[in-house]
């Protein structure tokens, strides 16, 4: 009973467009005045402590340093990059927004920073060359998720904490499945771009253009270089490294590419923190609610239904695969993690699955509906950085959630996909 209030209360608010976090804490305040002897004051004391976490930490100043970066011109710097990579080949545009997403993933850590940053450049870009608009903004939606895959990846730091599992494990496992994902994404365009006739770059190419683009981004792909080789290392912790990269993001952006003044740094902050306090608010809402399904131990009953349902963990696995698709239609993807984590943990623990493997998994799994409607986060960014329809946009997005589907399945059951990398390198 006390499940289907929780769950009830939170459609009926989501479906009335309350924000996610405030649906969350209301679902939460009244199942527990109507069905739970838990006082209420829980709920208040649960969101404070749940933030108090160093590994959380590592949150906002990604956040920042991947806003910093934006400002910075970081984001024109690699796209140029991409372009002396991808860009003489046919659909050449799109593919340079897929590889220039991959580059300013390994920076922001989020999937709509990606769209944004990226975006704003080269969908006026594709649009100009007669790219379908839709199209255009489509193809961004989708490879922006691959922000939340490449590490740093701030839902990878989420489930980390929620889980217990090694933030720099998932980091690493990482890293392979968002180049996979890219590559998948490519071939998308490629065939979308031979079918519609879109063009290639029409600037000259060559190693002398690609060596230019690559000594003027040199320093913006030292990041992922610091961020990995920090934590591999044992020189610092993920947290300690989003410190490190917002110190080094202040000083090329304004020593080194010098675009950085006080007018542009403020506008940086504020978009941090603007970002933040939402993201805040809403954590710690999720963190009461997650803290009231363990209570009640709804994790463990749910967890103990879909063991009934089969033995086998090709199947569980497959269940669990169709529920996060489904949730990530409708819930944002840090809410999702806070909650399903506790649910899916036993269980996978149980038929045998790695926690970091499932971590990349459940990733991407939520991170499919940062693209699919209604709730779209990517969506809505590309909607507003193109001007286009979101219903325009949707009926393009579709063939690039194909393809991630279809790399779903693959790292689910491929483990190694993932985890080659951490055991070579980690264990």
């Amino acid at each position: 009973m006390d499940i289907a209030v929780l769950f009830g209360f939170v459609a009926l608010f989501l479906a009335l467009s309350l924000p996610i976090g405030i649906a969350l804490g209301l679902a939460t305040a009244l199942t527990m005045f109507l069905t739970s002897p838990i006082p209420l004051t829980m709920i208040a004391q649960t969101a404070f402590t749940g933030l108090d976490s160093f590994p959380l930490l590592a949150i906002p100043f990604f956040m920042l340093a991947g806003s910093l970066m934006g400002y910075g011109g970081i984001s024109k710097r690699l796209v140029n990059l991409a372009e002396s990579l991808v860009g003489f080949l046919v659909g050449g545009l799109a593919m340079v927004t897929v590889t220039a997403c991959m580059f300013f993933a390994s920076i922001s850590g989020s999937g709509p920073a990606t769209v944004s940053a990226i975006g704003s450049f080269m969908i006026p870009e594709m649009r100009a060359k007669k790219y379908e608009g839709a199209f255009a903004a489509a193809l961004t939606a989708a490879a922006g998720s691959i922000g939340v895959i490449i590490p740093p990846s701030i839902p990878f730091v989420i489930f980390g904490v929620v889980s217990g599992a090694s933030v720099g494990e998932l980091f690493v496992a990482g890293v392979i499945p968002g180049i996979i994902i890219g590559i998948a994404l490519m071939i998308v365009s490629y065939f979308s771009a031979k079918k519609h006739g879109y063009p290639r770059s029409d600037k000259t190419l060559g190693l002398k253009y690609f060596m230019k683009n690559f000594v003027d981004s040199f320093w913006a792909l030292l990041v992922p270089v610091i961020i990995m080789g920090g934590i591999y290392g044992g020189i610092f912790t993920p947290t300690e490294a989003a410190v490190v990269v917002v110190v080094y993001a202040l000083f090329i952006g304004k020593f080194i590419y010098k675009e950085l003044d006080y007018k542009t740094t403020k506008a940086a902050f504020r978009d941090a923190v603007m970002v933040n306090g939402a993201t805040s608010f809403m954590l710690g809402l999720s963190m009461s609610f997650a803290t009231y399904l363990t209570m009640e131990q709804i994790p463990m009953r749910v967890g103990a239904w879909i063991i009934t349902v089969s033995s086998e963990p090709w199947i569980i696995l497959f269940l669990i695969n169709l529920m996060l698709l489904v949730v990530g239609c409708f819930v944002d993807n840090i809410s999702s993690m806070i909650i399903l984590t506790p649910i899916f943990l036993p269980v996978i623990k149980q038929i045998g699955i790695d926690p970091v493997h499932f971590g990349v998994v459940m990733t991407l799994a939520l991170a499919i509906g940062f693209i699919t409607p209604p709730y779209g986060a990517n969506l809505f960014v590309a909607s507003a950085v193109s001007g286009e329809k979101l219903d325009s946009i949707s009926k393009k997005i579709f063939p690039f959630v194909g393809a991630m589907v279809v790399c779903l399945a693959l790292f689910t059951y491929f483990p190694g996909i993932s985890m080659g990398l951490v055991n070579l390198l980690m264990r």
